[in-house]
């Protein structure tokens, strides 16, 4: 729901409560503007269409992680996540351009939060969603690698779900130290499960020419 009182815009999603003044808004759409202008219409559609496949992909695997995670007491991404965090570090594969796995993730956090797919958090999909994308840009920026090899793709993969793990167990669950640290590990490897996936449709698709 939104409300405006004076030079100041409410949002209420779910109870939070997010207050924004116009002039904070009409400078945070110039900065955007100015991010996605560094993108072609071709790499906006790759964009949200492997943002998409990320939420499908974990609307599907998730029922049936949650079998396994349950009886572990950890949360359901540790396991899963790779193969859902991947497409995020597919979307900056395929574009060849550094912010697009924070774009999206950023996409992931709107779908989640206006349909409710793949476990909306309301306004905190924004920071769970988001993060990993920002992990992987982050290290391709300290890398200087542009997911061109399988080294790059396995750490990229690892760290977005290491940081979506993070974020939800921050946010939500506060496990326990033991619990804590299994599902850090089980991330990790998961990750990287998805970081080997990635490299090889990567490869894939350069390989028939669809990417460069």
């Amino acid at each position: 729901m939104l409300e405006r009182e004076g030079d100041e815009i409410i949002i209420i999603v779910g109870g939070a409560k997010l207050t924004l003044t116009c002039k904070g808004v009409r400078a945070e759409l110039t900065w955007l503007q100015k991010q996605l202008r560094r993108f072609s219409v071709k790499d906006l559609i790759m964009i949200a269409a492997m943002a998409a496949l990320g939420i499908a992909v974990k609307a599907v695997v998730t029922p049936l992680i949650h079998l396994a995670s349950a009886p572990l007491f950890i949360p359901g991404g540790a396991i899963g996540g790779g193969l859902y965090m991947m497409w995020l570090a597919v979307a900056a594969g395929i574009t060849g351009k550094r912010g697009a796995a924070s774009l999206a993730g950023l996409v992931q956090a709107i779908l989640v939060i206006l349909t409710g797919l793949g476990g909306s958090h309301g306004l905190f999909s924004l920071i769970s969603y988001t993060l990993p994308g920002l992990a992987i840009d982050a290290w391709l920026l300290i890398s200087r690698h542009r997911l061109c090899c399988l080294p790059c793709t396995f750490v990229s993969c690892i760290l977005a779900n290491l940081c979506g793990t993070l974020a939800v167990n921050t946010i939500f669950f506060r496990l326990p130290l033991i619990p804590l640290l299994l599902s850090i590990v089980i991330a990790a490897f998961s990750g990287g499960l998805g970081g080997v996936l990635t490299w090889q449709l990567l490869r894939a698709l350069k390989k028939y020419d669809i990417i460069h």
